[in-house]
């Protein structure tokens, strides 16, 4: 039987509320941080490493590398995951970091298709399933290790996992705002798109210091681990895994589509990139902010009204926003659309991974958590720039995104409606 490194001794004081905020959610802030960058910057990733005659077909095929990528998330979140529920949150956390750090390395310094040939996306695409593989592991070990730490404030503590997505995709826009007005097209496209991926290795080392300097939650300290986690998990537990994947659809699909947005608006609407940016910049704030105040909420008048009411507003408003948008294409009416799915998110994101983290009991919790959690984000999230893509190519519209979220959305509704029963 394996047994746990237990250097945080279940009677150790209570720990730090900031400094464990800030251990767990600086690596889920990195992970969204190349995640949105490489989604704002993918037309010129494009150039840089999938270069063909037809653009289209390039932005395919970097989306299409974006959404490989996510195919290993799962087998992430299988090792990574039963490794925190055996051995302990804080190694694998240390872990995952260090493996995000190694792909951002290898995408900020690898040489472009003309430097080094059919080299580049083949070493771009082996970066992006590192990290791929690291992300699988990060969001159930550092959730687990939020809310175990703080139990009585779950619904606060774990939305600061979402809220750190949004400061991730406000300081990736941030790059793209002030990089397309400080850099010309030429510059940006040569090197300049680099330079968040650079930026992004900064924090890493940070990340790894701060979780070093951190202890596992005394209720897991103190717990006897189990020997076969995944068996459990795949045994009596898979409608457990099959609740919170459909709670994470709408969620994930929601995010992706606001990272897709630079792309949409520039490919699509003919708009310029500083107002996709823009928008995204302005939903970065959205998420960033009111994710943590709808947790904060949710403590008082309950989690599940919470995510009941922001659906609804979702299934009813995102069509007509859509066509708002294709009818009369101006800057404000994008920021618009981009604003009201920052805030719809917001309140159903604020609550959702303490609403996961009440469906696995301690023992499962980090792999079930990390398994739902990246089955949802590979399917529905990774591939949804891909998907919306292609939607529009094969339809012919620009409104193929907001079919997609309506759909996300009524899967994420009937989960609710089987899970609310199982919220504490």
């Amino acid at each position: 039987m394996s047994t746990l490194n237990t250097t945080a001794s279940p009677h150790a004081n209570k720990p730090s509320l900031h400094k464990t905020l800030f251990a767990t959610c600086i690596g889920n802030a990195l992970e969204w941080f190349d995640i949105a960058v490489y989604g704002f910057f993918a037309s010129y990733i494009a150039h840089a490493f999938f270069p063909t005659r037809d653009p289209s077909v390039s932005i395919l095929l970097t989306f299409g590398s974006f959404g490989v990528s996510f195919l290993i998330r799962p087998l992430g979140a299988i090792v990574l995951g039963n490794y925190a529920d055996r051995h302990g949150r804080k190694k694998a956390l240390l872990l995952s970091i260090n493996l995000m750090m190694l792909g951002g390395a290898v995408i900020t310094f690898m040489p472009g298709y003309d430097s080094i040939g059919l080299m580049a996306p083949v070493l771009i695409l082996l970066a992006r399933l590192v990290q791929g593989f690291s992300a699988g592991g990060e969001f159930g070990s550092s959730t687990a290790f939020l809310v175990e730490h703080f139990p009585e404030r779950k619904a606060f503590i774990a939305s600061w996992q979402f809220a750190t997505q949004g400061a991730s995709t406000l300081m990736a826009s941030a790059f793209g705002l002030g990089l397309t007005k400080i850099l010309t097209e030429s510059e940006i496209q040569d090197w300049g798109w680099r330079i968040p991926f650079a930026f992004g290795l900064l924090i890493g080392p940070l990340g790894i210091y701060i979780r070093r300097h951190v202890h596992e939650p005394a209720s897991f300290a103190t717990h006897q681990p189990d020997v076969a986690p995944l068996k459990r998990l795949f045994g009596r537990q898979k409608e457990l895994m099959l609740l919170a994947i459909g709670l994470m659809v709408i969620s994930t699909a929601v995010n992706y589509m606001l990272n897709y947005v630079p792309t949409y608006a520039t490919r699509n609407l003919h708009l310029p990139g500083s107002v996709a940016f823009t928008a995204t910049l302005m939903a970065g704030v959205i998420l960033t902010v009111v994710t943590p105040v709808m947790g904060l909420w949710a403590e008082r008048i309950g989690r599940v009204p919470l995510m009941w009411g922001s659906l609804i507003l979702l299934i009813v408003t995102i069509y007509p926003a859509f066509k708002l948008v294709v009818s009369h294409t101006t800057p404000i009416t994008l920021v618009a659309l981009v604003c009201w799915m920052a805030l719809l998110k917001s309140i159903y994101f604020s609550t959702v991974p303490s609403v996961m983290a009440d469906l696995f009991p301690m023992g499962t919790r980090a792999s079930g958590m990390a398994i739902s959690y990246n089955i949802a984000v590979t399917v529905f999230g990774g591939f949804a720039p891909l998907i919306c893509s292609l939607l529009i190519t094969a339809t012919g519209t620009s409104l193929a995104p907001g079919y997609y979220l309506m759909a996300m959305s009524v899967l994420s509704g009937l989960a609710l409606l089987r899970s609310q029963k199982r919220v504490k």
